[in-house]
Formats: structure tokens, sequence, C-alpha cells
């Protein structure tokens, strides 16, 4: 399964994007309003709960200075990877789009297809004021 946000501009540098990113802990200001826990557990790998899903760990797999961060799964029985797309415009201009993409049986993924899609707009939709 393969889903994508809308794409969103910010007035800031690929690279304060990319910094802000990078930081698993800024994650806590993108995350729904709906949020039930937030927890860093390594520099590089965080924990986050929305009220009435199981606990995610997330953890920093990749990260291609000003370009890209890809979070993936850190334990747990689903494997999946979160990806951030950053591209400059112009010099304090930025597009971010997040990919969402993770393997999954028919039946969980049009169980979760519209919560996830929901949730990776809430992230970039954050972007907006946290960044």
């Amino acid at each position: 399964m393969k889903l994508e946000s809308p794409k969103v501009t910010l007035d800031k540098s690929t690279e304060e994007t990319f910094n802000f990113l990078s930081d698993v802990k800024n994650f806590e200001s993108l995350m729904p309003e709906n949020i039930s826990k937030f927890e860093v557990l390594e520099n590089d790998k965080f924990l986050f709960a929305l009220k009435g899903m199981p606990e995610i760990i997330l953890k920093k797999k990749e990260a291609i200075p000003n370009n890209k961060i890809v979070l993936g799964a850190a334990g747990g029985k689903l494997d999946f990877s979160l990806i951030a797309d950053i591209a400059e415009i112009e010099a304090n201009k930025t597009d971010v789009t997040l990919h969402f993409s993770g393997e999954f049986n028919a039946m969980m993924a049009m169980m979760i297809k519209g919560p996830i899609n929901k949730f990776i707009e809430t992230l970039v939709t954050n972007m907006k004021t946290a960044i």
C-alpha cells in the first residue's frame, strides 16, 4: 500500500526544514490533536500513540541532507516506512511531501488506509506552523 500526502509549501529553506525533521523530538509538534502518548526513546527513535490505536515506534532509517528523511517501523507486527521528500522551490521556499509505504493484507489495508491518510495529511499541515 502506498499513500501520498498533499504537497505543502513552507517559507523555510530546505536546510531548516531538513534539520527540523531530522530531530525526532520535533515530530511531537506535528502530531494530531488526538495523540495520547509521545516519547523519545533514542536520538533517532520515538514512540507515539493516538487515542484508540496501538503504540507505534518509528526509527530514522536514512537521511539525505536537505532532500529526504526515511522513518521506518521499529518493531511490532507491521513493516512500513514514512518518507519526507524535501524540495527547494527558491531560496526560502520548500515543498514537502510525505509518502507512506507498507505491505499489508487486503483486509488490514482497507481498515488502515483512511486513518493513515488523515494522519500524514495532519503531519504536513502542522509543518506550516511548527517549522
